[in-house]
């Protein structure tokens, strides 16, 4: 039967305190990287919710083509404040005449959070040419 010496027979405090400290550590530097992952997932819930508004307010405030003209609308959806913005597009457009029957218009939407956090959204649509802004 081997001789069992009561300093060797456990783990001393400073041992015990280097292993508590270490785990300590790994669990501080999980906390940290699942807060950062859960703010990285809230940031981008919220971009998708602001575009799906965006595309919302695109499909059904945008009038069509034949209606549309220069000008702003605004509104409020699920929450989220829009506004769309139609106007000419940077340059002068003009054609033989300046008898264009359709001429590029710039549609911006911008839609705002509750939160604050904002989404621009520009596209192209092309309106009558006899416009004025």
């Amino acid at each position: 039967m081997p001789p069992t010496d009561r300093r060797d027979a456990g783990f001393t405090l400073i041992e015990a305190l280097i292993a508590l400290a270490v785990v300590a550590v790994s669990i501080m530097a999980i906390g940290s990287v699942m807060s950062t992952n859960v703010r990285g997932v809230r940031t981008l819930e919220q971009h998708v919710t602001l575009m799906q508004t965006a595309r919302s307010v695109m499909a059904t405030e945008v009038p069509p083509p034949a209606e549309i003209g220069f000008g702003t609308l605004s509104g409020k959806t699920n929450g989220e404040q829009w506004r769309v913005e139609v106007g000419p597009m940077a340059g002068e457009w003009s054609a033989a005449g300046d008898k264009a029957a359709w001429i590029p218009a710039l549609v911006r939407i911008q839609v705002r959070a509750p939160s604050g956090a904002v989404m621009d959204v520009r596209t192209v649509r092309l309106v009558h040419g006899q416009q004025k802004p």
